[in-house]
């Protein structure tokens, strides 16, 4: 074998079984991706030969510097620097670093580090991603590329892209966004589905082998096999692609986009604070986005950060079916940058890259929502990025006395009081029940557990509604309370149960002095809370829903959304 049986078992799964099915077929193992069966190629291994060698055959003749991104078992890389060519090679898997070390030689030129982390000591004039490029987030990719590349450098990539992370379509509008132009592209797709076929077969020949050498289990296998035929449905169906693209660096753009973290935590606070006039708890931000529970993007001037679009995932019942949303929040520009309200300006530059990413069918999230006010409604109209599918109106009442109510009566809920934990997960159910033809968010004890009793900076009142003879819980309501205003910002409960709960809150808001409750609900669902004297006002939120991309109609979801304004992440 030229790769070291030794090395190959210590690859993770599913990469060992996959190199180690190879090596016990072919007697040896040279690469680690897929092969394109060209020409009356019918051997896997000729079909990865002929990858590399296509990939190749697009540099040129004289040496250049290249840097090789996954550098997997040293092929491409040993090919390259017997060209002539000044040739890195990087990694994040020391076991492939290991690899490629004992058929280059312990000088061979490799480091094991992530992209993202590499440093080098001058810039390249390519860079190679052989079936690499899906590893390393997009936004990533193209900052390091910016700085990595030569005026005039190229990226090339040929691998995989899949509409559920990036099609080479959002890949490439991306890559323009930074400044890169498509010089070449080639849809391969129908060249390396073979591939699958082959593999799928050697890994079957040889399964109790692989299962006494690599400490497998069979079910493992079968997962893996499982995989493999999804893989090659969606190439069948369209939704995953094989292809080569080339990306010729140009002009550096007037605005950069990027990933943000929690490195960035002190320049977002600082836009934030130049964006609305007010500076937000630092505590408040990390419970939003802190430790990876958030997902941002930002855009940046030189070194200054000017603008945020922020999103926040939520569970959702959709129709019926569990589903993942993205709540976005936080989205701001610095003033001097808002002239550009085109396509061109930062707005859209981040707010069409987040879509792209994250949201749609096949996406992490198959909704976004959010509440924004009419103006920003109204411009991410007129860019195609949303369109309104609901709006949010406010009820007001009167207090009412503190007399209690025979049939029902009020107890606080706590953070540990692990009786009513179990009821709201059981109100919780009713209410998806009730709520099956509308999209709603998942309103469960580990749902109201980090909303109303984990927040930083607000206090929440959080009470059952129990039967007085029984004790059965019918319901549960949150309050928050600023001043003498009192709000019904959330409540959980079959939707029969929601008058009697708006009693027991009009209650609650004349015990503490408040002149009046209010509550926030979308319009669509208003009439739910009907005739118990309220007054319905507008409020200026709108509710959206992107449009930018394969997504879902958005006349399905038109007036079917259950907010409150507990939904939303400013109150």
């Amino acid at each position: 074998m030229s790769a070291p049986p030794a090395l190959i078992k210590n690859f993770t799964f599913p990469l060992n079984v996959c190199a180690y099915a190879l090596a016990l077929e072919e007697g040896s193992v040279e690469y680690l991706h897929h092969g394109l069966f060209m020409g009356g190629i019918t051997s896997l291994r000729d079909a990865q030969a002929h990858a590399t060698e296509l990939l190749i055959s697009k540099l040129p003749n004289h040496p250049c510097e290249i840097l090789d991104v996954g550098v997997g078992l040293g092929t491409t890389l040993e090919i390259l620097l017997g060209k002539g060519h000044i040739a890195q090679g990087i990694s994040p898997d020391a076991n492939q670093i290991a690899c490629a070390r004992s058929r280059l030689g312990n000088d061979a030129p490799l480091t094991c580090v992530r992209l993202e982390d590499f440093v080098a000591a001058s810039q390249f004039d390519f860079i190679l991603f052989q079936e690499s490029a899906k590893y390393t987030d997009p936004l990533d990719l193209f900052n390091k590329a910016m700085a990595l590349l030569k005026p005039g450098g190229k990226i090339m990539v040929l691998g995989e892209f899949d509409d559920g992370q990036c099609c080479t379509e959002d890949f490439t509008k991306l890559a323009s966004r930074f400044g890169f132009e498509t010089s070449e592209q080639l849809d391969l797709s129908l060249h390396v589905a073979p591939s699958l076929d082959g593999l799928l077969r050697v890994i079957e020949k040889h399964r109790e082998r692989l299962c006494q050498d690599l400490d497998t289990m069979p079910v493992e296998l079968d997962k893996l096999g499982a995989l493999m035929r999804t893989c090659q449905q969606a190439y069948a169906g369209g939704h995953r692609e094989y292809a080569f693209v080339q990306l010729d660096k140009g002009e550096t753009p007037r605005w950069r986009l990027s990933r943000m973290d929690d490195s960035c935590t002190n320049e977002m606070l600082r836009l934030f604070e130049q964006s609305f006039g007010y500076r937000i708890d630092p505590a408040l931000w990390h419970w939003k986005y802190g430790s990876g529970r958030g997902l941002q993007v930002g855009v940046w001037s030189g070194s200054e950060l000017v603008a945020h679009y922020g999103g926040m995932p939520r569970a959702v019942q959709y129709f019926g079916v569990s589903q993942s949303a993205v709540q976005i929040g936080d989205v701001m520009v610095l003033g001097s940058e808002r002239g550009v309200l085109t396509r061109s300006g930062p707005f859209f530059l981040m707010a069409s890259s987040f879509l792209e990413r994250y949201i749609g069918l096949g996406k992490p999230f198959l909704l976004g929502f959010g509440f924004p006010q009419e103006r920003a409604m109204r411009l991410a109209e007129r860019l195609g990025l949303y369109t309104e599918v609901g709006s949010m109106v406010e009820l007001v009442w009167t207090p009412l006395p503190k007399t209690p109510k025979w049939l029902t009566r009020l107890s606080r809920v706590t953070a540990d009081d692990m009786a009513a934990h179990q009821q709201i997960d059981q109100l919780w159910l009713a209410m998806a029940a009730d709520l099956a033809d509308a999209v709603v968010g998942v309103r469960n004890w580990r749902y109201f557990r980090h909303r109303y009793f984990t927040h930083p900076t607000n206090a929440y009142e959080v009470y059952a509604v129990r039967q007085r003879l029984t004790g059965r819980c019918v319901g549960v309501v949150v309050l928050k309370r600023t001043g003498e205003r009192c709000e019904l910002i959330d409540l959980v409960a079959p939707l029969q149960a929601i008058p009697t709960l708006v009693v027991h809150a009009r209650r609650l808001a004349g015990l503490g002095g408040s002149a009046s409750l209010q509550c926030g609900i979308t319009e669509n669902f208003c009439a739910v809370f009907a005739g118990q004297g309220d007054v319905k006002k507008n409020m200026d939120i709108r509710i959206p829903t992107s449009i930018w991309g394969a997504v879902p109609d958005p006349a399905t979801i038109r007036n079917r959304w259950w907010l409150m304004l507990g939904d939303t992440d400013f109150r």
